[in-house]
């Protein structure tokens, strides 16, 4: 990743227009800036959220908040509480989010 053109700023992530994405079941509010190619989200799962596809798109995810129960189309499954991360690349390996008790994530893609 190569971060260029873009001048020091602060984000009041209240002040971002949220957008809905429902799940499978549960729904994601994201809160989206994009400098460049770099998109960086502030991102909140309700209670019971599961992802309706498996995502191919590199991340770099820390959980601010709650539990996240991240899968590999694979089948391992990684439980992350607040204060952990992942991070994976473009094309890697297949992952989707669940979340039994709701979540907070900043990630970075």
């Amino acid at each position: 990743m190569q971060m260029s053109s873009i001048p020091f700023g602060t984000t009041d992530w209240s002040k971002i227009e949220p957008t809905q994405h429902k799940g499978e079941t549960g729904s994601a509010t994201w809160r989206t800036q994009t400098f460049g190619s770099i998109r960086v989200r502030r991102v909140d799962y309700t209670p019971g959220y599961l992802a309706d596809h498996w995502c191919v798109k590199g991340h770099i995810l820390f959980v601010l908040e709650g539990e996240l129960v991240t899968e590999l189309e694979d089948g391992r499954e990684f439980v992350m509480k607040a204060g952990q991360s992942y991070q994976v690349a473009d094309n890697a390996e297949p992952h989707r989010s669940r979340t039994a008790t709701g979540a907070k994530l900043f990630i970075v893609d």
